[in-house]
């Protein structure tokens, strides 16, 4: 293969103001679908821009390269987790309930078959292109993190938690909810269904203000 182009470490804007933001988020939307159907290096701009309705040029004018319409639908997915997160950490309910809502949130979105097929795609292009697996995950999973980090020192700024490392300790968190990740992006378990996702959070939850907890 040849080599990849120099991308940004800072994922593609979800959407851009101005005329062109309509038809660039129709070819985002249109591009995660044959990304999807086909794997990565099974995806052509060609076949993207025949998906989205308009010329190779026209899918240039937005995206410069494979890589950066792929962040840019990675982006997307992001975007609306965190913009959640952030919701629910910013709400008036106590501990525990926030906590469960996030990891509520957290295990549905990383669970789902097409959050799974997306993984699958970036870890089988991490050693071609590591440029665009690194900036997926410094704007996807570690963004995730850092804002879960700063409600969790929040709360221990409040006396309800005893952290001394926010970071880490969202990164428990979130490791305990998501206990079936390896097995899902193996193929092994299929998404898990409503009662396992709750039995999972909840158990998540009691672990963690068991060694957090006040």
């Amino acid at each position: 293969m040849g080599a990849v182009e120099k991308i940004s470490s800072t994922l593609p804007p979800v959407a851009e103001r101005g005329a062109d933001a309509e038809r660039r988020a129709l070819i985002v939307d249109r591009a995660e679908r044959v990304f999807l159907e086909e794997g990565f290096a099974g995806s052509s701009m060609a076949a993207i821009a025949a998906r989205s309705g308009c010329s190779k040029g026209t899918l240039y004018n937005y995206f410069v390269s494979k890589e950066e319409l792929f962040l840019a639908c990675v982006a997307k997915q992001c975007t609306a987790l965190h913009e959640a997160m952030s919701e629910l950490a910013s709400s008036s309910a106590d501990l525990p309930e926030t906590l469960t809502q996030l990891g509520r949130k957290y295990v549905a979105f990383v669970s789902s078959d097409d959050t799974v097929r997306r993984f699958r795609v970036i870890v089988s292009e991490a050693e071609r292109a590591p440029e665009m697996s690194r900036a997926f995950y410094a704007n996807g999973p570690a963004q995730g993190h850092a804002k879960l980090a700063a409600y969790i020192e929040t709360a221990a700024r409040e006396g309800k938690l005893n952290v001394t490392d926010p970071l880490r300790a969202a990164q428990h968190f979130l490791a305990l909810c998501d206990r079936r990740s390896k097995a899902r992006l193996c193929n092994v378990l299929p998404t898990p269904g409503e009662a396992s996702l709750e039995e999972d959070v909840s158990e998540a939850v009691r672990i963690f203000l068991a060694a957090y907890g006040r």
